[in-house]
């Protein structure tokens, strides 16, 4: 029988968001139904519901979120009713070319839900990210499906589903931060400051945390940042370099995706540094970078997608890390909301008020 349920619509381009009857099928075979608890409010929603992803309207909204299995369907093995879970994105085939190769956190054919979910007069919803999670309940892949310690929080565990993982991972996966290496984190919302906690993690002994936000830049020290520049009135490449001894860092992480923001990563690491890119551009931005300079300086110029994460892998070792209270998820939730509330998140999410809204059901 299928669930009928409510949940946050997003109809058309850049119009406000609507809590709506959505109509969730019983899992196919490969399916589960879910019980979402909480999620995360993301600047991804946000870019969906402003036409910045594609125009595939009309949106289920979220993606960030921790819930209860409520129901599998055949063939089901990873998981079964009751198990406590994290959603994640990026739910690995196991056979294409990257995991065949041992790179599964590449999989180039990741899984999602084969049925759409609908609106009460049968319009297909397309959920964002293949999840689909302002709502009560909601329909995924199996794969989607990370097991993890119930005794976190769902405000707090759901945030690994997205932002935090991306932020964490960049430092961690991607830019393969380490014992003793300088780390400069160049915007500093939920996913830089995941960064800087990623970075502490691996043991950096330099953070330098860059916005144009004094309130992020407090935020930052809070998450392991040891020095903070505002970039609205210090020149940020040289004030990086000022604190790496003169060379720059060994890596830089760009967490805001514009191009004069990737310039200043591009030149505030090291000769043979490490620059990664997680902050998402738009469609239409432009880089341009003198040829000889990518040469000369050698290194690595990465993008993180995911946080380069394997889910399976990365969840519980990070829930455990939460659990054993190395490692402040507690800090990104800034508030916990209901779903009639996601609109007025977003308002607060585009001025900087907040580093996570979480919407709890």
């Amino acid at each position: 029988m299928p669930y009928e349920v409510q949940g946050v619509v997003a109809r058309g381009k850049g119009e406000a968001v609507t809590l709506e009857t959505v109509v969730v099928p019983d899992p196919g075979p490969g399916e589960a139904v879910v019980n979402v608890q909480a999620c995360g409010v993301c600047h991804t929603d946000l870019h969906y519901r402003e036409g910045g992803i594609n125009d595939d309207f009309p949106f289920l909204l979220g993606h960030e979120a921790a819930g209860v299995v409520e129901a599998v369907g055949e063939g089901v093995t990873e998981v079964e009713p009751g198990d406590y879970v994290i959603l994640n994105w990026r739910a690995v085939c196991g056979q294409c070319r990257a995991c065949l190769r041992g790179r599964p956190w590449y999989c180039f054919s990741t899984h999602n839900a084969a049925q759409k979910m609908t609106l009460a007069d049968g319009t297909a919803l397309s959920p964002a990210l293949g999840i689909g999670a302002f709502l009560e309940k909601t329909l995924v892949a199996a794969g989607q499906c990370t097991k993890v310690n119930p005794a976190a929080k769902p405000a707090v565990a759901g945030l690994l589903g997205c932002g935090v993982m991306a932020g964490l991972g960049a430092a961690i996966n991607t830019g393969g931060v380490t014992r003793g290496d300088t780390v400069a984190v160049i915007g500093c919302g939920g996913v830089g400051n995941a960064a800087i906690a990623g970075a502490r993690l691996a043991g950096a002994r330099t953070i330098v945390a860059v916005d144009v936000d004094d309130r992020k830049l407090d935020w930052a020290r809070g998450f392991g940042a040891t020095h903070t520049v505002n970039s609205r009135d210090t020149d940020a490449v040289e004030a990086i370099r000022d604190l790496t001894g003169g060379f720059g860092a060994d890596v830089v992480i760009e967490a805001v995706g514009r191009p004069e923001t990737y310039k200043q990563a591009f030149y505030a690491r090291d000769l043979a540094g490490t620059v990664v890119l997680v902050g998402v551009p738009t469609p239409e931005m432009q880089l341009e970078l003198p040829l000889l300079d990518v040469f000369g300086r050698g290194g690595a110029l990465k993008s993180s997608w995911y946080g380069d994460c394997l889910p399976s892998r990365d969840f519980p070792m990070l829930i455990d890390l939460y659990l054993q209270g190395r490692l402040d998820l507690d800090g990104f939730v800034t508030e916990t909301i209901g779903l009639d509330q996601v609109e007025e998140a977003f308002g607060k999410m585009h001025r900087g008020e907040v580093l996570r809204s979480v919407v709890v059901l």
